[in-house]
């Protein structure tokens, strides 16, 4: 049995706010190493993920598995680019695609650093390293994929998963397109609604009939998103926190408005 005392019984603390998303810790960086370990690859292997990740050319002179190898393999680790870190350890996950047990181990034991730790991201199949956002951002972004998709509304859902990808991106996100996306979604889920396929949400909101003051609150996110989603000024761009509740409230929205419609 190889599962730990906590694991086995049940324990949980409290999972701490997110507070890391454009670095790689010194014990991320070992961490990567020390799983891909665990799952069985031998340092070489290790290694040479690595260098084919980091373009670098393995150390001929190192040929012992321990410790001259695995010590190579730290070391490029620790003096990478922060996010080449997580590009690493996507590929050492993806070259296990044919081992599923230890890909979903690698996989398992990552995402655990990542809560544990308040890392902002999320190793998720198929996609790779994503964006982690609070519980809020989380449910808000998968149920509103799930409706979009259940009621056949694959463009909103196509929306979302782009403002997804925009937000994740490494090594600078793209903030300003995950705001438009979402914005996006909303406003293909308004059109349909309305059957009003070319009106833009701004000049839909009055007619979605939104209890006041939402509708007033709705006009002053368009008007935001507009500013830094559309129209971006030098200097302007959102933060992560600012792009993260955009994305959340745009899903919410969107769900309410289909789930009032049935």
């Amino acid at each position: 049995m190889d599962r730990a005392f906590s694991d086995r019984h049940g324990y949980r603390g409290a999972e701490p706010d997110i507070s890391i998303r454009e670095d790689a810790p010194d014990f991320l960086r070992f961490q990567v190493a020390s799983i891909a370990e665990k799952c069985d690859l031998r340092p070489s292997e290790i290694r040479s993920i690595v260098c084919n990740v980091l373009l670098e050319v393995p150390d001929p002179r190192n040929w012992s598995e321990y410790p001259n190898v695995w010590d190579e393999v730290l070391g490029l680790l620790q003096h990478c680019d922060w996010y080449k870190v997580y590009d690493i350890a996507e590929a050492i996950w993806r070259s296990l695609d044919r081992r599923p047990d230890q890909q979903t181990r690698f996989g398992s034991e990552l995402n655990r650093g990542f809560r544990e730790k308040g890392i902002g991201w999320e190793l998720k199949h198929p996609d790779g390293i994503v964006f982690r956002g609070g519980q809020t951002f989380k449910v808000a972004t998968e149920e509103a994929v799930a409706t979009f998709a259940k009621s056949g509304r694959y463009t909103a859902a196509g929306e979302i998963r782009e403002a997804l990808e925009d937000i994740s991106r490494r090594p600078e996100p793209d903030r300003t397109g995950a705001i438009q996306h979402s914005m996006a979604a909303l406003e293909c889920v308004a059109r349909d609604l309305s059957n009003a396929p070319n009106m833009n949400l701004g000049q839909l909101i009055n007619g979605l009939a939104l209890t006041p003051p939402l509708g007033d609150a709705l006009h002053k996110l368009w008007g935001y998103a507009s500013q830094n989603g559309r129209h971006v000024q030098e200097g302007r761009d959102a933060s992560a926190a600012e792009a993260e509740l955009v994305v959340s409230v745009a899903c919410s929205i969107a769900v309410f408005l289909l789930n009032r419609s049935v």
